[in-house]
């Protein structure tokens, strides 16, 4: 299910802190989680190097983590990674490949997820090419992707009433703007330093699950 609180997590962090935080937001009550860390060089995982190591033990940490806490794990940017670790999906930005080709590497049962920025038209045919949800933003200035294309709060509104799948929100997303997300008409609202640079990661979830809960409406929604 795509819907509600959609945490994930950032560049950078040692593994062992990364993996601390990411149970304390678990164990708060994140059920959906996505693994964010950038590989270097080509797309895809790149085996053998000290960078695609450490991106597949801290996917399968992580992974390890979700399934002990029953939530779904979407792998950014990577179908190898998502299938080497047996992840729930994959997030697809722009240069990441087609939707097809995830779905054939993947398979049935699995989440397929597109980014689409400021582009009604790119959710419109992600959604024909067998997406499971599309994601827009950045919504509000972001700290994480300080140059990123931002998309007005009605495009959120707009793509709910065409296409018939999720609408993820994400990018600058806070408690001081989640509910105005939700409003517009996000299904779902990804948050990553809200949730994983709060001073109380587990206090953070727990008002940001609220935000999210008070507008969430029952969908029946499967992957492909």
């Amino acid at each position: 299910m795509i819907a509600g609180l959609y945490a994930v997590t950032p560049d950078g962090l040692p593994t062992h802190v990364l993996l601390d935080r990411v149970e304390q937001a678990l164990l708060a009550g994140v059920r959906l989680l996505q693994y964010r860390a950038k590989p270097t060089g080509a797309p895809g995982m790149q085996v053998g190097t000290d960078g695609s190591r450490r991106r597949l033990a801290q996917a399968q940490a992580i992974r390890d983590r979700c399934r002990a806490h029953g939530a779904m794990l979407i792998i950014n940017d990577d179908p190898g990674l998502a299938v080497a670790v047996d992840a729930d999906g994959v997030h697809l930005g722009r240069d990441d490949g087609s939707v097809r080709a995830a779905r054939a590497l993947l398979g049935a049962g699995r989440w397929i997820g597109v980014s689409c920025y400021d582009s009604l038209d790119r959710a419109r045919d992600a959604a024909s090419e067998g997406a499971d949800y599309v994601a827009f933003g950045s919504m509000y200035a972001s700290s994480v992707k300080p140059g990123a294309v931002r998309a007005p709060l009605e495009l959120l509104g707009q793509a709910r009433a065409q296409i018939d799948l999720p609408i993820v929100a994400i990018g600058g997303i806070d408690l001081s703007n989640a509910a105005e997300v939700r409003n517009a008409g996000a299904h779902a609202f990804a948050v990553i330093s809200a949730v994983f640079h709060a001073s109380d990661i587990a206090a953070a979830v727990g008002a940001l699950r609220r935000i999210a809960d008070a507008g969430r409406a029952p969908r029946a929604c499967l992957p492909n």
